[in-house]
């Protein structure tokens, strides 16, 4: 359903996150008391689902909030989201996966579409059961999979990229903080620089550097929501400092690290001000 814009946005300025889990290939993050992320992008495709209670959804082009369920955003495109403060699951799909090459191709029309599948509301309710009953990350995972093979119809894991490219990205995701200069890896695609450095965009749509900076923001969350201080977890990433860790994660989440809180009882932060600048 689509809603007119409303006259003032709604007072919540941030996201509360209860956990952050990760697989080779795509992440689920689930939390409850959801708030608003200003405009953000991402390398990876969003599927967002809630159960009982809906959230807003939007292209950062468009002027009017859909409210709904169930939505899917596609890669680098600018968005908004609210969870209006209710449990929300967001799976994150890389477009270079099988899985997330047919999403594009069902849904590269629009930046955000709805999701109306009939059997998607069983498999989110069986994902967020995982989470609200304390379910291990391997089992929050596989339920995260199970959506992304449901609307896909390809399993979660395996890569459609040229294979010197896929090994480049799987030394990525298996290392995400180890050094990685644009020379070492051409040499492991076995290709010069230039042309290493064409193939890379011309295979997963975004440069070398920016696919690093996408899979070290997502494991500097992983390790900060796992316990760590956003500060370790920024240096064990291989982010220079905690504030550059803090201005990539705004520019592709919407929020700042410290805006997410691990665990049951989320703790939300009154102000966009509070937090990693």
């Amino acid at each position: 359903m689509s809603l007119s814009t409303p006259a003032a946005e709604p007072r919540r300025a941030v996201i509360g996150i209860g956990r952050v889990a990760m697989w080779k290939g795509g992440s689920v993050w689930v939390g409850r008391d959801t708030g608003q992320a200003r405009a953000h992008s991402h390398h990876a495709i969003q599927i967002t689902l809630a159960a009982a209670q809906p959230f807003r959804i939007r292209g950062a082009a468009a002027e009017a909030w859909h409210q709904t369920s169930a939505a899917i955003v596609m890669p680098d495109r600018p968005h908004l989201f609210d969870g209006c403060g209710h449990t929300v699951a967001l799976v994150f799909v890389e477009p270079e996966t099988l899985a997330g090459r047919e999403l594009v191709v069902r849904h590269r029309q629009h930046d955000v579409d709805l999701l109306g599948d009939e059997g998607l509301a069983a498999r989110t309710a069986a994902l967020l059961s995982v989470f609200e009953t304390r379910g291990t990350d391997a089992a929050l995972v596989q339920a995260a999979q199970r959506i992304v093979e449901h609307l896909s119809a390809h399993p979660a894991g395996p890569q459609a990229v040229d294979p010197r490219i896929a090994r480049v990205l799987d030394r990525i995701r298996e290392h995400p903080d180890a050094e990685l200069p644009l020379a070492q890896a051409a040499a492991i695609a076995h290709l010069s620089p230039s042309r290493f450095r064409h193939l890379f965009v011309a295979q997963t749509g975004i440069s070398f550097r920016a696919y690093l900076l996408w899979a070290r923001v997502g494991l500097a969350v992983a390790r900060g929501m796992a316990g760590g201080s956003w500060t370790d977890a920024a240096q064990q990433a291989g982010f220079a400092d905690s504030a550059h860790l803090s201005r990539t994660c705004r520019r592709m989440f919407g929020i700042a690290p410290t805006m997410l809180a691990r665990g049951r009882g989320l703790k939300r932060l009154q102000t966009a001000g509070q937090g990693l600048r």
